[in-house]
Protein backbone atom coordinates (compact mmCIF):
# COMPACT_ATOMS: atom_id res chain seq x y z
CA UNK A 1 0.00 0.00 0.00
CA UNK A 2 1.16 3.54 -0.65
CA UNK A 3 2.07 5.91 2.13
CA UNK A 4 -0.88 8.17 1.28
CA UNK A 5 -3.34 5.28 1.45
CA UNK A 6 -1.88 4.13 4.75
CA UNK A 7 -2.43 7.64 6.00
CA UNK A 8 -6.14 7.31 5.31
CA UNK A 9 -6.67 3.84 6.75
CA UNK A 10 -7.95 4.01 10.28
CA UNK A 11 -8.58 7.72 9.84
CA UNK A 12 -11.51 7.54 12.22
CA UNK A 13 -9.04 6.57 14.93
CA UNK A 14 -6.63 9.42 14.43
CA UNK A 15 -8.58 12.64 13.97
CA UNK A 16 -8.30 14.09 17.46
CA UNK A 17 -11.70 12.76 18.01
CA UNK A 18 -13.30 9.49 18.98
CA UNK A 19 -13.30 8.34 22.58
CA UNK A 20 -9.73 7.14 22.26
CA UNK A 21 -8.69 10.68 21.49
CA UNK A 22 -10.79 12.21 24.15
CA UNK A 23 -9.56 10.04 26.86
CA UNK A 24 -9.68 6.31 26.82
CA UNK A 25 -11.96 3.73 25.32
CA UNK A 26 -11.79 2.70 21.71
CA UNK A 27 -14.97 3.33 19.73
CA UNK A 28 -17.54 0.68 19.09
CA UNK A 29 -17.84 -0.75 15.58
CA UNK A 30 -19.92 1.38 13.20
CA UNK A 31 -23.56 0.60 13.98
CA UNK A 32 -25.61 -1.33 11.41
CA UNK A 33 -28.57 0.88 12.24
CA UNK A 34 -29.35 3.83 14.45
CA UNK A 35 -30.80 1.76 17.24
CA UNK A 36 -27.53 -0.17 17.59
CA UNK A 37 -25.80 3.07 18.47
CA UNK A 38 -28.34 3.77 21.18
CA UNK A 39 -30.55 6.11 19.22
CA UNK A 40 -33.96 4.46 19.39
CA UNK A 41 -36.50 5.00 22.15
CA UNK A 42 -36.35 1.38 23.28
CA UNK A 43 -33.61 1.94 25.85
CA UNK A 44 -34.26 5.50 26.96
CA UNK A 45 -36.77 7.21 29.22
CA UNK A 46 -37.62 10.56 27.65
CA UNK A 47 -38.55 12.19 30.94
CA UNK A 48 -35.62 13.75 32.83
CA UNK A 49 -34.32 11.72 35.76
CA UNK A 50 -32.02 12.43 38.66
CA UNK A 51 -30.69 11.07 41.92
CA UNK A 52 -29.36 13.20 44.80
CA UNK A 53 -26.74 11.91 47.23
CA UNK A 54 -24.16 13.43 49.55
CA UNK A 55 -20.49 12.84 50.16
CA UNK A 56 -17.15 14.47 50.93
CA UNK A 57 -13.71 14.76 49.39
CA UNK A 58 -10.39 15.83 50.84
CA UNK A 59 -8.53 18.16 48.48
CA UNK A 60 -4.89 18.82 49.36
CA UNK A 61 -5.66 18.28 53.05
CA UNK A 62 -9.01 20.13 53.24
CA UNK A 63 -12.26 18.20 53.62
CA UNK A 64 -15.15 19.45 51.47
CA UNK A 65 -18.72 18.20 51.78
CA UNK A 66 -20.89 18.16 48.70
CA UNK A 67 -24.24 17.31 47.18
CA UNK A 68 -24.03 15.07 44.10
CA UNK A 69 -26.74 15.03 41.44
CA UNK A 70 -26.65 12.36 38.75
CA UNK A 71 -29.28 12.66 36.08
CA UNK A 72 -30.44 13.37 32.56
CA UNK A 73 -31.86 16.42 30.82
CA UNK A 74 -34.06 16.33 27.73
CA UNK A 75 -33.09 18.39 24.68
CA UNK A 76 -35.85 19.74 22.44
CA UNK A 77 -36.02 21.31 19.00
CA UNK A 78 -37.70 24.60 18.15
CA UNK A 79 -41.06 22.81 17.96
CA UNK A 80 -40.51 21.58 21.53
CA UNK A 81 -40.19 17.98 20.37
CA UNK A 82 -37.63 15.90 22.28
CA UNK A 83 -34.54 15.06 20.25
CA UNK A 84 -32.11 13.61 22.81
CA UNK A 85 -31.29 13.11 26.45
CA UNK A 86 -27.91 14.08 27.93
CA UNK A 87 -26.62 12.59 31.15
CA UNK A 88 -24.54 14.41 33.73
CA UNK A 89 -23.12 14.29 37.23
CA UNK A 90 -22.96 17.57 39.16
CA UNK A 91 -21.20 18.31 42.44
CA UNK A 92 -22.22 21.29 44.58
CA UNK A 93 -20.16 22.32 47.59
CA UNK A 94 -22.04 22.26 50.89
CA UNK A 95 -22.66 25.43 52.87
CA UNK A 96 -22.78 27.89 49.95
CA UNK A 97 -25.55 30.41 50.58
CA UNK A 98 -24.72 32.87 47.82
CA UNK A 99 -24.62 31.04 44.47
CA UNK A 100 -23.50 34.23 42.77
CA UNK A 101 -20.25 33.93 44.68
CA UNK A 102 -19.60 30.30 43.77
CA UNK A 103 -18.11 29.44 40.36
CA UNK A 104 -19.52 26.59 38.32
CA UNK A 105 -17.54 24.76 35.63
CA UNK A 106 -18.91 22.56 32.84
CA UNK A 107 -16.60 19.68 31.86
CA UNK A 108 -16.67 17.50 28.77
CA UNK A 109 -14.35 15.20 26.88
CA UNK A 110 -14.43 15.03 23.14
CA UNK A 111 -14.37 12.34 20.52
CA UNK A 112 -16.68 13.34 18.98
CA UNK A 113 -18.53 10.44 20.49
CA UNK A 114 -16.99 10.31 23.95
CA UNK A 115 -18.64 10.53 27.31
CA UNK A 116 -16.95 12.51 30.07
CA UNK A 117 -16.05 9.53 32.24
CA UNK A 118 -12.34 10.37 31.76
CA UNK A 119 -12.33 13.91 33.16
CA UNK A 120 -14.76 12.74 35.84
CA UNK A 121 -12.96 9.65 37.12
CA UNK A 122 -9.31 10.39 36.25
CA UNK A 123 -9.04 14.15 36.69
CA UNK A 124 -11.42 16.20 38.82
CA UNK A 125 -14.31 14.23 40.30
CA UNK A 126 -14.20 13.49 44.06
CA UNK A 127 -13.28 9.85 43.40
CA UNK A 128 -10.19 8.81 41.48
CA UNK A 129 -9.75 5.61 39.45
CA UNK A 130 -6.18 4.41 39.98
CA UNK A 131 -4.51 3.59 36.67
CA UNK A 132 -0.93 3.15 35.53
CA UNK A 133 1.24 6.26 35.21
CA UNK A 134 2.83 5.66 31.83
CA UNK A 135 2.54 1.90 32.44
CA UNK A 136 -0.05 -0.82 32.06
CA UNK A 137 -2.59 -0.99 34.91
CA UNK A 138 -2.62 -4.35 36.74
CA UNK A 139 -5.74 -6.53 36.30
CA UNK A 140 -8.88 -6.27 38.45
CA UNK A 141 -9.78 -5.66 41.18
CA UNK A 142 -9.11 -1.98 40.60
CA UNK A 143 -9.10 0.78 43.21
CA UNK A 144 -11.29 3.86 43.60
CA UNK A 145 -9.75 6.36 46.02
CA UNK A 146 -10.17 9.91 47.27
CA UNK A 147 -9.12 12.44 44.64
CA UNK A 148 -6.62 14.78 46.27
CA UNK A 149 -6.81 17.04 43.21
CA UNK A 150 -10.54 17.35 42.68
CA UNK A 151 -11.48 20.88 41.63
CA UNK A 152 -14.33 21.10 44.13
CA UNK A 153 -12.14 23.38 46.24
CA UNK A 154 -12.33 26.03 43.50
CA UNK A 155 -15.64 25.43 41.70
CA UNK A 156 -18.85 23.46 41.56
CA UNK A 157 -18.55 20.91 38.78
CA UNK A 158 -20.86 19.51 36.09
CA UNK A 159 -19.58 16.57 34.04
CA UNK A 160 -21.62 16.37 30.83
CA UNK A 161 -21.86 13.35 28.53
CA UNK A 162 -22.25 14.09 24.83
CA UNK A 163 -25.56 13.11 23.18
CA UNK A 164 -25.73 9.36 22.58
CA UNK A 165 -23.07 8.63 25.21
CA UNK A 166 -23.25 7.95 28.93
CA UNK A 167 -26.85 7.34 29.97
CA UNK A 168 -28.12 9.75 27.31
CA UNK A 169 -29.58 8.70 23.99
CA UNK A 170 -30.63 10.25 20.70
CA UNK A 171 -34.37 9.64 20.77
CA UNK A 172 -35.33 9.25 17.12
CA UNK A 173 -33.76 7.16 14.41
CA UNK A 174 -35.56 8.17 11.23
CA UNK A 175 -33.39 10.33 9.00
CA UNK A 176 -34.73 13.85 8.95
CA UNK A 177 -37.05 13.28 11.92
CA UNK A 178 -37.21 15.40 15.05
CA UNK A 179 -34.84 13.18 16.99
CA UNK A 180 -32.74 11.80 14.15
CA UNK A 181 -28.99 11.58 14.71
CA UNK A 182 -28.20 14.50 12.41
CA UNK A 183 -30.02 16.76 14.89
CA UNK A 184 -27.07 16.47 17.31
CA UNK A 185 -24.21 14.76 15.42
CA UNK A 186 -22.12 17.50 13.85
CA UNK A 187 -19.76 20.29 14.78
CA UNK A 188 -22.46 22.95 14.96
CA UNK A 189 -25.27 20.60 16.02
CA UNK A 190 -23.21 19.27 18.92
CA UNK A 191 -22.30 22.75 20.13
CA UNK A 192 -25.95 23.83 20.03
CA UNK A 193 -26.89 20.72 22.02
CA UNK A 194 -24.37 21.62 24.71
CA UNK A 195 -25.53 25.24 24.68
CA UNK A 196 -29.10 24.09 25.26
CA UNK A 197 -27.98 21.76 28.04
CA UNK A 198 -26.06 24.52 29.83
CA UNK A 199 -28.87 27.07 29.61
CA UNK A 200 -31.40 24.52 30.87
CA UNK A 201 -29.05 23.47 33.67
CA UNK A 202 -28.33 26.96 34.96
CA UNK A 203 -32.06 27.67 34.86
CA UNK A 204 -33.02 24.55 36.79
CA UNK A 205 -30.30 25.00 39.40
CA UNK A 206 -30.48 28.81 39.64
CA UNK A 207 -26.91 29.46 38.43
CA UNK A 208 -27.46 32.25 35.89
CA UNK A 209 -25.54 34.72 38.04
CA UNK A 210 -22.73 32.36 39.05
CA UNK A 211 -19.26 32.79 37.54
CA UNK A 212 -19.23 30.28 34.69
CA UNK A 213 -16.37 28.36 33.07
CA UNK A 214 -16.01 25.80 30.29
CA UNK A 215 -13.44 23.00 30.50
CA UNK A 216 -13.00 20.93 27.34
CA UNK A 217 -10.44 18.28 26.49
CA UNK A 218 -9.35 17.17 22.99
CA UNK A 219 -12.33 17.50 20.61
CA UNK A 220 -13.92 19.16 23.62
CA UNK A 221 -11.67 22.15 22.85
CA UNK A 222 -13.07 22.30 19.31
CA UNK A 223 -16.51 22.21 20.93
CA UNK A 224 -15.54 24.91 23.44
CA UNK A 225 -14.62 27.41 20.74
CA UNK A 226 -17.97 27.01 18.97
CA UNK A 227 -19.92 26.70 22.23
CA UNK A 228 -18.37 29.80 23.80
CA UNK A 229 -19.41 31.87 20.81
CA UNK A 230 -22.96 30.47 20.84
CA UNK A 231 -23.36 31.12 24.57
CA UNK A 232 -21.99 34.65 24.31
CA UNK A 233 -23.68 35.69 21.06
CA UNK A 234 -26.99 33.78 21.05
CA UNK A 235 -27.85 32.65 24.58
CA UNK A 236 -26.79 35.71 26.61
CA UNK A 237 -24.80 33.40 28.88
CA UNK A 238 -21.72 35.31 29.93
CA UNK A 239 -18.58 33.26 30.56
CA UNK A 240 -15.72 34.09 32.90
CA UNK A 241 -13.23 31.74 31.32
CA UNK A 242 -12.52 28.81 29.02
CA UNK A 243 -9.96 26.12 29.87
CA UNK A 244 -8.59 24.21 26.88
CA UNK A 245 -6.82 20.92 27.64
CA UNK A 246 -4.93 19.25 24.78
CA UNK A 247 -6.40 21.63 22.27
CA UNK A 248 -7.06 21.28 18.57
CA UNK A 249 -8.74 24.29 16.99
CA UNK A 250 -7.28 24.07 13.47
CA UNK A 251 -7.24 20.46 12.34
CA UNK A 252 -4.77 21.15 9.55
CA UNK A 253 -2.15 21.16 12.33
CA UNK A 254 -2.68 17.46 13.11
CA UNK A 255 0.31 15.15 12.55
CA UNK A 256 -2.00 12.17 12.07
CA UNK A 257 -2.67 12.56 8.36
CA UNK A 258 -0.73 15.55 6.97
CA UNK A 259 0.22 13.59 3.84
CA UNK A 260 -3.35 13.85 2.51
CA UNK A 261 -3.02 17.63 2.53
CA UNK A 262 0.15 18.18 0.46
CA UNK A 263 1.49 21.70 0.38
CA UNK A 264 0.49 22.41 4.00
CA UNK A 265 3.72 21.77 5.90
CA UNK A 266 3.08 23.57 9.15
CA UNK A 267 1.84 20.47 11.01
CA UNK A 268 5.20 18.72 10.59
CA UNK A 269 6.91 21.71 12.17
CA UNK A 270 4.48 22.17 15.05
CA UNK A 271 4.51 18.44 15.78
CA UNK A 272 8.30 18.11 15.98
CA UNK A 273 8.64 19.36 19.60
CA UNK A 274 6.31 16.57 20.78
CA UNK A 275 8.47 14.03 18.97
CA UNK A 276 11.48 15.49 20.77
CA UNK A 277 9.75 15.36 24.16
CA UNK A 278 8.86 11.71 23.54
CA UNK A 279 12.41 10.80 22.57
CA UNK A 280 13.63 12.64 25.67
CA UNK A 281 11.25 10.69 27.89
CA UNK A 282 12.26 7.30 26.47
CA UNK A 283 15.97 8.27 26.54
CA UNK A 284 16.32 7.80 22.79
CA UNK A 285 18.13 11.05 22.07
CA UNK A 286 21.67 10.59 20.78
CA UNK A 287 24.31 11.96 23.09
CA UNK A 288 23.77 13.28 26.60
CA UNK A 289 20.16 13.64 27.71
CA UNK A 290 19.28 17.29 28.51
CA UNK A 291 18.35 17.83 32.14
CA UNK A 292 16.00 20.73 31.48
CA UNK A 293 13.15 19.53 29.26
CA UNK A 294 11.63 22.97 28.78
CA UNK A 295 14.95 24.54 27.74
CA UNK A 296 15.52 21.65 25.34
CA UNK A 297 12.07 22.09 23.79
CA UNK A 298 12.63 25.82 23.39
CA UNK A 299 15.56 24.98 21.09
CA UNK A 300 13.52 22.40 19.21
CA UNK A 301 10.71 24.91 18.66
CA UNK A 302 13.17 27.44 17.21
CA UNK A 303 14.60 24.83 14.85
CA UNK A 304 11.14 23.56 13.90
CA UNK A 305 9.80 26.97 12.92
CA UNK A 306 13.11 28.10 11.39
CA UNK A 307 15.46 25.82 9.44
CA UNK A 308 13.08 22.84 9.41
CA UNK A 309 10.01 24.73 8.23
CA UNK A 310 12.12 26.57 5.64
CA UNK A 311 13.42 23.25 4.33
CA UNK A 312 9.92 21.81 4.07
CA UNK A 313 8.74 24.83 2.15
CA UNK A 314 11.56 24.43 -0.38
CA UNK A 315 9.92 21.24 -1.56
CA UNK A 316 11.79 19.59 -4.43
CA UNK A 317 13.96 22.69 -4.81
CA UNK A 318 15.93 21.93 -1.64
CA UNK A 319 19.58 21.17 -2.27
CA UNK A 320 20.85 17.77 -1.04
CA UNK A 321 23.39 19.24 1.39
CA UNK A 322 20.77 21.34 3.18
CA UNK A 323 18.35 18.42 3.26
CA UNK A 324 20.96 16.16 4.85
CA UNK A 325 21.90 18.85 7.37
CA UNK A 326 18.27 19.28 8.43
CA UNK A 327 17.78 15.49 8.65
CA UNK A 328 20.83 15.16 10.89
CA UNK A 329 19.49 17.84 13.22
CA UNK A 330 16.12 16.09 13.28
CA UNK A 331 17.96 12.91 14.27
CA UNK A 332 19.57 14.75 17.18
CA UNK A 333 16.18 16.04 18.32
CA UNK A 334 14.01 12.95 17.71
CA UNK A 335 16.28 9.91 17.89
CA UNK A 336 15.03 8.65 14.51
CA UNK A 337 17.79 7.47 12.12
CA UNK A 338 18.93 10.09 9.64
CA UNK A 339 18.43 7.67 6.74
CA UNK A 340 14.84 7.08 7.80
CA UNK A 341 14.18 10.82 7.95
CA UNK A 342 15.68 11.31 4.49
CA UNK A 343 13.65 8.41 3.11
CA UNK A 344 10.53 10.12 4.53
CA UNK A 345 11.57 13.31 2.72
CA UNK A 346 11.82 15.07 6.13
CA UNK A 347 8.09 14.44 6.69
CA UNK A 348 7.35 11.98 9.50
CA UNK A 349 3.75 11.54 10.66
CA UNK A 350 2.79 10.91 14.26
CA UNK A 351 1.90 7.27 13.59
CA UNK A 352 5.21 6.66 11.84
CA UNK A 353 7.16 8.23 14.69
CA UNK A 354 5.26 6.16 17.27
CA UNK A 355 6.11 3.01 15.29
CA UNK A 356 9.80 3.70 14.69
CA UNK A 357 11.15 5.26 17.89
CA UNK A 358 11.41 2.15 20.08
CA UNK A 359 13.27 -1.09 19.31
CA UNK A 360 13.26 -0.73 15.52
CA UNK A 361 9.50 -1.09 15.38
CA UNK A 362 9.12 -4.04 17.76
CA UNK A 363 7.43 -1.74 20.26
CA UNK A 364 5.27 1.32 19.67
CA UNK A 365 4.67 4.39 21.80
CA UNK A 366 1.26 5.66 22.75
CA UNK A 367 -0.33 8.24 20.51
CA UNK A 368 -2.26 10.32 22.99
CA UNK A 369 0.32 9.76 25.70
CA UNK A 370 3.61 8.71 24.19
CA UNK A 371 5.04 7.84 27.60
CA UNK A 372 3.12 4.56 27.25
CA UNK A 373 4.45 1.77 25.05
CA UNK A 374 3.44 -1.71 23.95
CA UNK A 375 4.27 -4.49 21.50
CA UNK A 376 3.83 -3.61 17.84
CA UNK A 377 0.99 -5.40 16.10
CA UNK A 378 3.08 -5.42 12.93
CA UNK A 379 6.83 -4.86 13.47
CA UNK A 380 7.24 -4.43 9.70
CA UNK A 381 4.36 -1.99 9.42
CA UNK A 382 4.66 1.69 8.61
CA UNK A 383 2.79 3.13 11.58
CA UNK A 384 1.44 2.22 14.99
CA UNK A 385 -1.91 0.44 14.72
CA UNK A 386 -3.21 0.96 18.24
CA UNK A 387 -2.61 3.19 21.26
CA UNK A 388 -1.06 1.45 24.30
CA UNK A 389 -2.48 4.17 26.54
CA UNK A 390 -5.98 2.80 25.94
CA UNK A 391 -4.93 -0.62 27.22
CA UNK A 392 -3.77 1.00 30.44
CA UNK A 393 -6.80 3.10 31.34
CA UNK A 394 -10.01 2.07 29.58
CA UNK A 395 -11.17 -1.06 31.40
CA UNK A 396 -10.43 0.11 34.99
CA UNK A 397 -11.95 3.56 34.46
CA UNK A 398 -15.19 2.30 32.92
CA UNK A 399 -15.54 -0.53 35.43
CA UNK A 400 -15.02 1.70 38.44
CA UNK A 401 -17.43 4.33 37.14
CA UNK A 402 -20.15 1.75 36.54
CA UNK A 403 -19.82 0.56 40.13
CA UNK A 404 -19.57 4.11 41.54
CA UNK A 405 -22.54 5.61 39.70
CA UNK A 406 -24.87 2.77 40.67
CA UNK A 407 -23.69 2.02 44.21
CA UNK A 408 -22.69 5.49 45.45
CA UNK A 409 -24.61 7.95 43.27
CA UNK A 410 -27.66 5.64 43.14
CA UNK A 411 -28.27 6.28 39.46
CA UNK A 412 -28.39 4.16 36.31
CA UNK A 413 -30.27 1.06 37.46
CA UNK A 414 -31.43 -0.92 34.43
CA UNK A 415 -29.59 1.55 32.16
CA UNK A 416 -26.47 1.03 30.07
CA UNK A 417 -23.61 3.52 30.33
CA UNK A 418 -21.84 4.10 27.03
CA UNK A 419 -18.31 5.51 27.47
CA UNK A 420 -18.16 6.16 23.76
CA UNK A 421 -19.92 5.56 20.46
CA UNK A 422 -18.72 5.62 16.87
CA UNK A 423 -20.38 8.67 15.33
CA UNK A 424 -18.11 9.25 12.37
CA UNK A 425 -20.49 7.65 9.90
CA UNK A 426 -23.16 10.17 10.93
CA UNK A 427 -21.18 13.22 12.05
CA UNK A 428 -21.67 16.34 9.97
CA UNK A 429 -18.21 17.41 8.92
CA UNK A 430 -19.66 18.87 5.72
CA UNK A 431 -16.90 17.81 3.31
CA UNK A 432 -15.56 14.52 1.95
CA UNK A 433 -11.95 14.81 0.71
CA UNK A 434 -10.78 12.46 -2.06
CA UNK A 435 -9.93 9.02 -0.70
CA UNK A 436 -11.82 9.42 2.57
CA UNK A 437 -14.16 6.52 3.35
CA UNK A 438 -16.94 8.77 4.57
CA UNK A 439 -17.80 12.44 4.91
CA UNK A 440 -15.13 14.42 6.72
CA UNK A 441 -13.87 17.96 6.62
CA UNK A 442 -10.46 18.52 5.17
CA UNK A 443 -9.45 21.06 7.76
CA UNK A 444 -12.03 22.06 10.38
CA UNK A 445 -10.94 25.32 11.93
CA UNK A 446 -12.79 26.89 14.86
CA UNK A 447 -10.23 29.59 15.63
CA UNK A 448 -12.65 32.26 14.31
CA UNK A 449 -15.32 31.09 16.77
CA UNK A 450 -13.04 31.50 19.77
CA UNK A 451 -11.83 34.84 18.46
CA UNK A 452 -15.42 36.04 18.06
CA UNK A 453 -16.29 35.03 21.62
CA UNK A 454 -13.27 36.91 22.96
CA UNK A 455 -14.09 39.96 20.88
CA UNK A 456 -17.74 40.01 21.95
CA UNK A 457 -16.64 39.69 25.58
CA UNK A 458 -13.22 41.33 26.08
CA UNK A 459 -13.23 40.09 29.69
CA UNK A 460 -13.26 36.45 28.58
CA UNK A 461 -10.03 34.74 29.56
CA UNK A 462 -8.50 31.56 28.14
CA UNK A 463 -6.20 29.01 29.79
CA UNK A 464 -4.39 26.71 27.35
CA UNK A 465 -2.97 23.56 28.93
CA UNK A 466 -1.53 20.32 27.62
CA UNK A 467 1.17 17.70 27.79
CA UNK A 468 4.50 17.65 26.02
CA UNK A 469 4.23 13.92 25.21
CA UNK A 470 1.02 14.15 23.16
CA UNK A 471 1.19 13.04 19.53
CA UNK A 472 -2.57 13.40 19.07
CA UNK A 473 -2.81 17.13 19.73
CA UNK A 474 0.80 18.37 19.87
CA UNK A 475 1.24 21.13 22.43
CA UNK A 476 3.13 23.48 20.12
CA UNK A 477 0.42 23.24 17.46
CA UNK A 478 -2.01 24.59 20.07
CA UNK A 479 0.40 27.38 20.99
CA UNK A 480 0.81 28.27 17.32
CA UNK A 481 -2.97 28.40 16.88
CA UNK A 482 -3.42 30.78 19.79
CA UNK A 483 -0.81 33.14 18.39
CA UNK A 484 -2.66 33.16 15.07
CA UNK A 485 -6.09 34.02 16.50
CA UNK A 486 -7.69 36.95 14.65
CA UNK A 487 -8.11 39.11 17.76
CA UNK A 488 -7.11 42.63 18.75
CA UNK A 489 -3.63 42.94 20.19
CA UNK A 490 -4.92 43.88 23.65
CA UNK A 491 -6.83 40.59 23.89
CA UNK A 492 -3.65 38.53 23.61
CA UNK A 493 -3.08 39.17 27.32
CA UNK A 494 -6.32 37.27 28.04
CA UNK A 495 -4.58 34.00 27.10
CA UNK A 496 -2.34 32.11 29.53
CA UNK A 497 -0.39 28.89 28.99
CA UNK A 498 0.63 25.94 31.14
CA UNK A 499 2.19 22.68 29.92
CA UNK A 500 3.34 19.55 31.71
CA UNK A 501 5.67 16.53 31.24
CA UNK A 502 2.75 14.25 30.49
CA UNK A 503 0.51 13.30 27.57
CA UNK A 504 -2.91 14.17 26.17
CA UNK A 505 -4.60 13.31 29.46
CA UNK A 506 -2.19 15.37 31.54
CA UNK A 507 -3.68 14.12 34.80
CA UNK A 508 -2.42 10.54 34.26
CA UNK A 509 0.91 11.75 35.63
CA UNK A 510 0.28 12.38 39.38
CA UNK A 511 2.76 15.26 39.56
CA UNK A 512 1.24 16.87 36.48
CA UNK A 513 -2.24 16.17 37.90
CA UNK A 514 -1.43 18.36 40.89
CA UNK A 515 0.01 21.02 38.59
CA UNK A 516 -3.07 20.98 36.38
CA UNK A 517 -5.34 21.26 39.41
CA UNK A 518 -3.36 24.16 40.84
CA UNK A 519 -3.14 26.03 37.53
CA UNK A 520 -6.86 25.59 36.84
CA UNK A 521 -7.92 26.54 40.37
CA UNK A 522 -5.74 29.65 40.20
CA UNK A 523 -7.23 30.58 36.83
CA UNK A 524 -10.80 30.17 38.10
CA UNK A 525 -10.15 32.13 41.27
CA UNK A 526 -8.47 34.94 39.32
CA UNK A 527 -11.38 35.34 36.92
CA UNK A 528 -14.28 36.19 39.14
CA UNK A 529 -14.81 38.90 41.70
CA UNK A 530 -15.27 37.81 45.28
CA UNK A 531 -17.40 40.59 46.82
Amino acid sequence: MTRAFLGMTGLALVLCALPALAGGSMPEAPPPDAKAAGHGPADVAIAPKKSVTHGSVTVEGTRIGYEAVAGTLVLKNDAQEPIATMSYVAYFKDGVDDKANRPITFFYNGGPGSSTVWLHMLAFGPKLAKVGNGTLTPPAPWKLVNNDYSLLDATDMVFIDAPGTGFGRVIGKEKGGAGSPEAVFGIDEDAHAFAQFITRFITEYDRWNSPKFLFGESYGTTRSAVLANILESEKNVGLNGVILLSAILNWSLSVDYPQINPGVNISYATGLPSYAATAWYHEKLPGERPEDLKAFLDKVEQFAMGPYFDALNEGDRIDPATKKQVAEQMHRYTGLPTDYILEANLKVTGGEFAHELLDQGDRVTGRLDSRYSGPAMDPLGQKAQYDPMNSAISAPTVALFNAYVRNTLKFGEDMKYKPGINVFMQWNFSHQPPGAPFQLPFTPNVMPDLAAAMTLDPNLNILLTGGYMDLGTPYYAAVYSMHQLPIAAQLEDNISYHFFPSGHMVYLNPEAHKGLHDATAKFIEANYKNP
